[in-house]
């Protein structure tokens, strides 16, 4: 009878929103946020109401009060004014272009991408294929390089590179219902962070956030990295 009684109250009880969890890697390191971006709040953020630079996980908490965040990472590049560098669009409104240049910089690292949300999918898109397609994006934000494409490393990436650094990024289910949120924890260079999104995390689609900026909210682990005002975020409302 009580483990019945049990069942029914495990059976009642929300499931979470995100799942986190500490990961070791080929030896390094990593941080990753599960989400169920068909069912959960995922939103991007970058600017409050009166239209200020959010810049960090507690000023979205104060925006969204009385609700929490679940989860939330930088999610893109940004200008020194805090502009973000590529394509942004947030709640159906774009205030930043899609760039498909090449350039200086990870972000001109052809092929870059972009992460696209829906209000029940997460998906990480290659540029040039987002121009071609025109996906209806509720949220987007722009970076770049594309780590995995298709379930390919991006073709640039040196398995020995001796380029290493904290680095952040999301990978895609090939259906958009989970989106993987990752950090690394200690420095790694591209060959290794793309591989654990797609060899780990088993996610076809992946993009590098950032690496001079790599920052995680994850309340189920206690964790709550701080640093300068960041551009855009990404996060689980509940």
């Amino acid at each position: 009878m009580r483990a019945l009684l049990v069942g029914l109250l495990l059976a009642a009880s929300p499931a979470a929103a995100v799942t986190c969890e500490d990961i070791t890697f080929e030896g390094a390191s990593f941080t990753a946020c599960t989400v169920d971006a068909a069912t959960e709040d995922l939103r991007l953020f970058h600017r409050d109401a009166a239209g200020a630079v959010l810049g960090t996980f507690s000023n979205i908490e104060t925006a969204i009060a009385p609700r929490t965040l679940a989860f939330a990472m930088n999610a893109g590049m940004y200008h020194e004014d805090r502009r973000a560098v590529g394509l942004y669009i947030q709640d159906g409104v774009q205030t930043a272009g899609i760039v498909t240049s090449d350039g200086p910089g990870n972000f001109g690292l052809l092929p870059n991408g972009l992460l696209c949300l829906t209000d029940d999918s997460a998906r990480v898109i290659e540029s040039l294929t987002y121009v071609a397609t025109q996906p209806d994006c509720r949220d987007a934000s722009q970076s770049g390089p594309m780590l995995v494409i298709d379930g390919a490393l991006h073709p640039d990436f040196i398995p020995d590179s001796d380029s290493l650094n904290i680095r952040n990024g999301v990978g895609t289910s090939a259906d958009g219902t989970r989106a993987v949120f990752a950090i690394a924890n200690q420095p790694v260079n591209f060959h290794t962070f793309a591989r654990f999104f797609r060899d780990r995390m088993e996610t076809p689609d992946a993009l590098y956030f950032d690496g001079r900026v790599s920052r995680m909210l994850a309340p189920q682990l206690g964790r709550n990295d701080f640093g300068l005002p960041m551009g855009p975020m990404v996060g689980v409302v509940e």
